[in-house]
């Protein structure tokens, strides 16, 4: 399969610019990468991502994948370098990028900021994925100057990958990425700092909810400080909502009320069912529309591929998976969502073939 894409270059070979050139690889497109790290550079080449750039490429596009203090300059150094092409960048925040190329007299036409809504809590070519964008949303944002085809030849590249676009001004993306991306990033961390001086036997009876909740902590500390820096001022309201919500609860439980305690504690529970509910799953539709089957695997190598092909011959198709374990545990308890309707048969299915369903 090929795509209309044409010659793609992608600058920069971390997590963001290697998955991308690996997924748009495998579509037959042809890849040029470039960055400062050579060792990147040939990683992602090993891996199958792309080439490395020559002086006679003349791409179509180009993909800026670097830190977002780095943005703007290297934005701008590509759109002059290459006059024909179509200039995009990943950054995790769009505002700042788009004043900042203004600033520096940039062709605005050409450019089209975008943000794939992807990422793990690793980092670098290594952590590269060719499926990193399937399902998830693309953020364009375009700007009064960004011409028509402009934006149709970013979008073209975001749902070649197997992402949703969603078109958003500069200043909403920033807003919104606050809330759903940048404050949990702080929150994860906050978290995550309360273990460093915990007990090692009160950290060995930690759960699949502390591993949930502190997954993202692991995350580049340099990368999240320009990401905050550059969101300043909308992660700080966010913030400062948390904060009035959480004195809120410290104050009603030291109140000495068990009552005013209780129904503080319930309000801030069921909010948040409420706050759960509204994250889209698959196709944007909710957990609460799945059913769930909770398979228990043993710990050994081969049983989770062998689950997950079981499942793929019964004809179920799975909606969402989650993993839990527990490393001094002798199985893990593998949660498939399905819809209501391939739940039972999904169930009967499993245990003719030998696996145990809890509950």
């Amino acid at each position: 399969m090929t795509t209309n894409l044409g010659t793609v270059r992608i600058v920069g070979a971390g997590l963001l610019g290697t998955s991308l050139g690996l997924a748009l690889s495998k579509l037959g497109v042809d890849v040029v990468l470039t960055s400062h790290s050579q060792k990147s550079i040939d990683l992602a080449i090993e891996y199958g991502a792309g080439r490395a750039a020559a002086e006679s490429d003349n791409p179509n596009l180009v993909v800026v994948c670097v830190p977002p203090a780095k943005t703007a300059q290297i934005v701008a150094a590509e759109l002059v370098a290459f006059p024909s092409a179509v200039v995009t960048d990943v950054a995790s925040v769009k505002n700042s990028v788009l004043e900042d190329l203004a600033e520096l007299g940039a062709d605005l036409s050409r450019y089209v900021g975008s943000h794939p809504m992807a990422g793990r809590e690793r980092g670098g070519a290594i952590a590269g994925r060719a499926d990193l964008f399937v399902g998830r949303p693309w953020v364009i944002c375009s700007t009064s100057k960004t011409t028509p085809e402009a934006t149709k030849l970013v979008e073209s590249l975001a749902q070649a990958v197997g992402a949703a676009t969603v078109a958003v001004e500069a200043s909403e993306h920033d807003r919104a990425v606050a809330l759903v991306s940048h404050v949990p990033q702080l929150v994860s961390s906050l978290l995550a700092a309360r273990l460093v001086a915990a007990r090692p036997s009160d950290i060995a009876l930690a759960g699949q909810g502390l591993r949930d909740t502190t997954r993202i902590a692991a995350s580049d500390p340099n990368l999240w400080l320009q990401i905050l820096e550059a969101n300043s001022s909308e992660v700080l309201a966010v913030l400062k909502a948390f904060e009035v919500d959480l004195h809120s609860l410290v104050a009603a439980i030291e109140s000495g009320s068990a009552q005013t305690a209780s129904a503080q504690i319930v309000k801030v529970l069921e909010t948040g069912n409420l706050g759960v509910e509204r994250i889209p799953g698959k196709h944007g539709t909710k957990h609460t529309e799945y059913s769930q089957i909770v398979v228990m695997i043993d710990d050994k190598p081969g049983e989770l591929a062998r689950l997950l092909t079981e499942v793929g011959q019964i004809g179920v198709n799975l909606e969402e998976l989650k993993l839990e374990h527990s490393p001094s545990a002798q199985i893990g308890l593998v949660e498939l969502y399905v819809v209501p309707e391939a739940e039972q048969k999904l169930i009967d299915d499993l245990v003719a073939r030998g696996w145990r369903i809890a509950g």
